[in-house]
């Protein structure tokens, strides 16, 4: 009796047409930008619940609790107007309280976003390798969390610059898109170095270096006049700094009398907004290309 043999219809398949052929694909394979795009924002919920919930944590082991959300800014405020207010004495300076005030909360929201973002994905190992989700969602959460307190932050700004005589004016309205701006910009820099911080962890380590530089370099301290000093090509690169231009903006809507680097208003909103939408969409598209790496190694 003659023997029939059954051919596997996989025999001498590849695994790559092996997985085509069941329609299997690659675990944490990235999707498309728009694809990335529509999970992300389907996920928008969690990002602000995960946002809080960092918020109330980061003050749950203090007995005063987010009420540090206020002193923490307003004690900054007091360390360095006496340093450089009275010790340095910068009385060249109009209401150099609010003046000062300005700048370090402006430049702190950025920092604080910045030195957060850079360990979002590698402090954060053991959700990403337990749960799938679009990564992005960790440094994005880490800017809301910083915008939150920087709107407590902001309660404390108002309320300096109404009591160091500053009027309240239509012009304040102003400081809504300029915040608005810095957000986006902060999110596309939180992405980037995201990335980067889940490639180098000592990346952590020299970031605090970087923001020190970059507030001496923006004016936040002292009279922001002392930049005509440099030659002209150093003062046009200082105008183009974005933090610098953020802290102009919100410096031009609330004081009166405030010195500026940029004296155009026009160009500080258009410069402010060309380096949101750079950094927002660059800081973006470069995270989402770094999406199979995250937690794998």
């Amino acid at each position: 009796m003659a023997t029939t043999a059954l051919v596997d219809p996989d025999t001498g398949l590849t695994q790559a047409q092996l997985a085509a052929r069941h329609g299997l694909r690659v675990a944490g394979e990235r999707p498309s930008l728009v694809e990335y795009s529509r999970r992300l924002w389907a996920y928008r919920h969690f990002i602000a619940a995960y946002a809080n919930a960092k918020l109330v944590a980061s003050y749950s082991n203090a007995k005063l609790g987010q009420l540090w959300q206020v002193l923490t800014p307003l004690t900054n405020a007091a360390v360095y107007y006496l340093i450089f207010g009275v010790v340095l004495a910068q009385n060249s300076i109009p209401n150099f309280i609010a003046y000062l005030t300005t700048g370090l909360f402006i430049f702190n929201f950025t920092q604080s976003a910045v030195l957060a973002g850079t360990q979002s994905i590698s402090s954060n190992l053991g959700l990403i390798r337990a749960l799938h989700f679009p990564r992005a969602s960790l440094p994005l959460s880490t800017t809301i969390t910083q915008f939150q307190q920087l709107l407590a932050s902001m309660v404390v700004l108002v309320g300096i610059v109404l009591a160091t005589g500053e009027p309240l004016t239509w012009q304040w309205l102003m400081l809504v898109p300029a915040l608005l701006l810095q957000a986006v910009f902060n999110a596309g820099v939180v992405l980037l170095v995201a990335r980067l911080g889940a490639k180098s962890s000592d990346l952590k380590q020299v970031m605090p270096f970087i923001m020190r530089t970059w507030m001496y370099g923006s004016g936040v301290l002292y009279s922001v006049s002392l930049f005509d000093r440099l030659p002209g090509w150093a003062t046009t690169l200082v105008q183009y700094n974005p933090l610098l231009v953020y802290i102009e903006l919100a410096r031009y809507a609330l004081l009166e009398e405030a010195p500026l680097l940029n004296e155009s208003l026009t160009q500080l909103w258009l410069v402010g907004a060309g380096w949101a939408l750079v950094a927002g969409i660059g800081g973006f598209i470069y995270f989402w290309r770094g999406e199979q790496e995250y937690g794998r190694g």
